[in-house]
């Protein structure tokens, strides 16, 4: 059967005729419903997928964490061939845990520097009520978005930031198939290869102290190696070195760790070499 759709934003007017309805593990297409600040970042790639006729296809379980868990999604419109630019593509859901499944703690070192509006909002968060601890879920959402956006739009290695609705944050999918891609932790590199991941390291950090940033909690577990290409992911906790008063030791700390992983790969890495030329980028 070919399929055809309207350009309307609403999906039960571009398919109704056909009487095409989501079936289980399926839902509309979430980007109509989102405002352009909960979308990434233009020039948008050309893989994306905007058609207020696709379907979400829930595909399983990618990752699974205390705060959030990783799943794979398939959005395409109904009869896409797979791999059709536009109409098709793989999408790595992160979604924020609801209470039911978790306190939702996080050291309040990362949000240092940070704000919340409203003091009711607040007051929740640091009781931390039913309601507080949703604020919450919503703001880490919010914050992985804004982060893989602006280091999206500085060039850094990150997944393209596809679009954030309340506590689920859609992005690329870095993988294979549906396979997702090794964490640094799991590769084992000849010396050549292992030199040219570290220079990739470096240089995301490198990137991001330039613009006075940390990742904050940077280890091989969060650094994905895909075709060669190092790839940085969990960036919910990005601090400002400036803002945050915390920032310079987490920054110090992220150089501890790539430094300790690369030389039990064999690679002398010193930290506080490291760390004194990071720090040069934020006050250069």
């Amino acid at each position: 059967m070919t399929f055809f759709h309207s350009s309307s934003d609403d999906p039960s007017t571009s398919l109704a005729f056909l009487d095409i309805e989501p079936g289980e593990g399926q839902r509309w297409s979430t980007w109509p419903a989102t405002i352009p600040s909960e979308r990434g970042p233009e020039p948008r790639p050309d893989w994306l997928v905007a058609s207020a006729a696709a379907f979400d296809t829930e595909l399983g379980v990618v990752k699974t964490g205390k705060e959030a868990g990783l799943h794979l999604i398939e959005r395409a419109v109904p009869g896409a061939a797979p791999g059709t630019l536009g109409e098709h593509v793989l999408l790595a859901a992160k979604r924020y845990r609801g209470s039911e499944h978790s306190d939702f703690h996080r050291s309040a070192i990362y949000t240092e520097g940070r704000g919340i509006r409203r003091s009711r909002d607040v007051r929740a968060v640091e009781k931390g009520t039913s309601f507080g601890r949703s604020v919450a879920r919503v703001q880490w959402a919010n914050a992985e978005f804004d982060a893989l956006s602006r280091l999206w739009s500085l060039g850094a290695s990150v997944p393209y930031p596809v679009q954030v609705h309340g506590t689920e944050v859609l992005m690329e999918f870095i993988g294979t198939g549906r396979a997702a891609a090794p964490r640094l932790a799991q590769v084992r590199a000849e010396p050549d290869a292992l030199r040219d991941l570290f220079h990739q390291v470096v240089a995301f950090m490198r990137t991001l102290a330039a613009a006075g940033l940390a990742h904050g909690d940077l280890s091989p577990y969060n650094l994905l190696v895909h075709d060669g290409r190092v790839v940085a992911i969990d960036l919910p906790q990005v601090v400002d070195l400036i803002a945050n008063p915390q920032g310079l030791d987490l920054l110090h700390r992220d150089c501890v760790n790539v430094c300790a992983w690369f030389t039990r790969q064999r690679l002398e890495c010193d930290p506080e070499q490291l760390f004194g030329d990071l720090v040069s980028e934020v006050w250069r």
